[in-house]
């Protein structure tokens, strides 16, 4: 090996921005967009204003982003401890991190200040009080408190279609609250397979993930419980008159799957990955299905 093969590639000014454009985690951020965003047909009856459409799916990403940015912030020192998270950017070294605070506090003022000119006041304090709920409840206090920081924190990322609704209608109602409770109830079996998956990681960082502290049978058998709940409150747009019977069908079926998976998870590991991969196209194609909704019978 040469001299020049041993030395260290030289940072270019593209892995810079890669690396700081990986602490909003964007992969996540699509999926809370696309709560948001496909709550707004529905809401404003197939024709929500453009700029309104456009304000909650910037000022939301930069919401989301930012706060993802403070929790890689505050959370450098466990990612340091854990095999799929030690060669972020702020545990490598590769980012001060004072650096991604300042960003994740910049990217929701800018959220706040976008989502309040292009949509309304209303949409803009929910989606910084989701951001809020991220960083201060989740991500401070109950990620490394208790194992039911999930279950809790996760209202966070339950907020999106709050967002939508709000910046179509500019106003709440049953149908944004259950639509709330959908990703609510959604997020502990979504988020407990993943838990289980890499499971050594979080017990070797000391954050009590329920599959590390109760052990996995007793996740598996309390994600049933939410994955029902997600079902039951996902049916509840089609009795409010938001949507028809089609989403009422088709909410059914991808609720009923979600459930048994969850189930069939009881009997192995190799029904978690698959649990986790189902409940990521299970959220995407329900509201893909809601956002159609007002074109459906």
């Amino acid at each position: 090996m040469s001299v020049a093969e041993a030395l260290p590639r030289a940072r270019t000014a593209g892995d810079v921005f890669r690396d700081y454009l990986s602490l909003l985690k964007l992969r996540v951020v699509v999926l809370l967009d696309a709560t948001a965003v496909g709550v707004m047909l529905p809401a404003a009856h197939g024709h929500p204003r453009v700029i309104a459409v456009a304000a909650v799916f910037i000022g939301l990403t930069c919401a989301a982003g930012g706060a993802n940015a403070i929790n890689c912030w505050f959370d450098r020192d466990i990612d340091a401890e854990m095999t799929r998270t030690s060669r972020r950017p702020l545990p490598a070294g590769r980012i001060a991190p004072w650096h991604a605070l300042a960003l994740g506090i910049g990217l929701n003022a800018v959220a706040f200040v976008v989502l309040w000119t292009g949509a309304n006041l209303l949409a803009a304090v929910l989606a910084l009080t989701g951001a809020l709920i991220y960083v201060f409840v989740y991500t401070i206090w109950l990620k490394r408190s208790t194992p039911q920081n999930i279950v809790i924190g996760g209202a966070a990322g339950a907020v999106p279609p709050l967002v939508g609704w709000a910046a179509a209608t500019g106003r709440l109602d049953l149908t944004a609250l259950a639509l709330f409770g959908v990703v609510f109830f959604w997020t502990p079996p979504h988020f407990w397979a993943l838990a289980q998956l890499i499971k050594t990681d979080y017990a070797r960082a000391n954050v009590p993930m329920l599959p590390v502290v109760a052990g996995e049978q007793s996740a598996k058998r309390q994600s049933i419980v939410y994955a029902v709940l997600t079902l039951a409150v996902s049916v509840v747009p089609f009795f409010t008159g938001s949507a028809g019977g089609v989403y009422l069908a088709g909410a059914a079926v991808l609720g009923i799957g979600l459930v048994a998976i969850t189930v069939l998870d009881l009997e192995g590991r190799r029904w978690t990955r698959r649990l986790w991969t189902y409940s990521m196209v299970y959220l995407a194609l329900l509201f893909l299905l809601f956002a159609a909704s007002p074109f459906l019978p």
